[in-house]
């Protein structure tokens, strides 16, 4: 029971790291006074996520990896579009 209860700890965490990472994106305005800033947290908040999901992908089941796959894609899809603005 402990590895079950670990694994979905694991995977709430990566879950909630992809969530906040992509609130702090949606604060992000090129045209905003605090553009700098904001920038410097979300790119903060995509490591976080972006360590939480390899820490999950440890011990997670198939379909948790499967999804946690999807979240690390689309982090790294948004990074890489927030690089050519």
């Amino acid at each position: 029971m402990p590895y079950h209860k670990d694994k979905q700890q694991a995977f709430q965490a990566a879950q909630q790291g992809y969530t906040q990472a992509l609130q702090a994106y949606s604060h992000v305005e090129q045209n905003h006074p605090e553009y700098g800033r904001r920038m410097k947290e979300f790119r903060q908040e995509v490591e976080e996520a972006l360590q939480q999901i390899e820490n999950a992908m440890e011990v997670a089941s198939e379909h948790q990896r499967e999804r946690l796959e999807q979240y690390r894609n689309e982090l790294y899809s948004i990074a890489d579009q927030t690089h050519t603005e």
